[in-house]
């Protein structure tokens, strides 16, 4: 199915020389005579360039048939991460460069959406927010109760991140996996 020029509103996937695309930010400028010029940014969905393109009049475009399908993590060897969909039991391994650094926040069991183009996986998309347990941090010095203060705390991933002075080793905390800030103590 071909896209025009004008179907490139924010959030549209699309293929350009055999990469898909998402548009990032859409303008459009209506010249005379009804002809139309569309400047967009788009970000490529294999390694998250992000580009300045220029469309005119009626051009055609390709859509991109990029799908998502939820996926459990399985394990990882250091060199790729190994992912199962719970329906079909397919399973799909996956470089630790494409997962980066949401390997963080990633524990054997997890379930996330693995975004596939042409077949092959592209794209690992973690949930928002993660629940993670404090396995290493230093105690509060007694009468330091302000929320400003703040320390490391090594979480059951590996990953260090600041947490309030309250969180005790054991807590169970939530974590955005966009910043690796710290949200809240996960009530358990």
């Amino acid at each position: 199915m071909a896209l025009s020029i004008t179907d490139l509103k924010k959030g549209t996937v699309f293929q350009l020389d055999g990469v898909p695309y998402r548009v990032v930010e859409y303008s459009q400028k209506v010249m005379g005579r009804g002809g139309s010029i569309v400047n967009v940014r788009i970000k490529s969905l294999i390694d998250g360039r992000v580009l300045e393109k220029t469309f005119k009049g009626n051009e055609q475009l390709d859509y991109a048939d990029v799908t998502n399908q939820n996926v459990q993590y399985l394990y990882n060897d250091a060199a790729n991460f190994f992912f199962m969909n719970e329906d079909t039991f397919e399973q799909f391994e996956v470089s630790a460069d494409l997962v980066g650094d949401g390997a963080g926040y990633l524990k054997e069991g997890d379930v996330v959406s693995l975004q596939m183009f042409d077949g092959r996986p592209i794209n690992v998309e973690l949930p928002k927010n993660v629940p993670l347990k404090v396995t290493y941090t230093e105690s509060a010095v007694k009468g330091d109760t302000s929320s400003a203060i703040t320390k490391d705390a090594t979480l059951e991933t590996g990953i260090t991140i600041k947490v309030p002075a309250f969180i005790k080793q054991g807590d169970l905390i939530s974590v955005d996996t966009a910043t690796g800030a710290y949200r809240e103590r996960v009530k358990g």
